[in-house]
């Protein structure tokens, strides 16, 4: 599954942190954040937990985060 999130990740040493906390976190493809685009969209690819999850650990870490319709 791929998870796509919005987020309020907001510069390159918070996305690293972010991904770093994910990739040791959860067993996962690969993580991207895109800051250029205007959601900061967290593309997770090979998800093997529920959105939710993922949701609520970003939320943890301080950043707003959900689904991006």
């Amino acid at each position: 599954m791929i998870g796509i999130f919005k987020t309020n990740i907001g510069n390159q040493q918070d996305k690293q942190a972010m991904i770093r906390a994910i990739t040791t976190s959860f067993e996962v493809g690969s993580c991207h954040v895109d800051l250029d685009d205007c959601d900061r969209v967290l593309r997770i690819s090979d998800l093997r937990v529920t959105e939710n999850i993922i949701i609520d650990f970003v939320q943890r870490q301080g950043f707003l985060c959900e689904i991006l319709e």
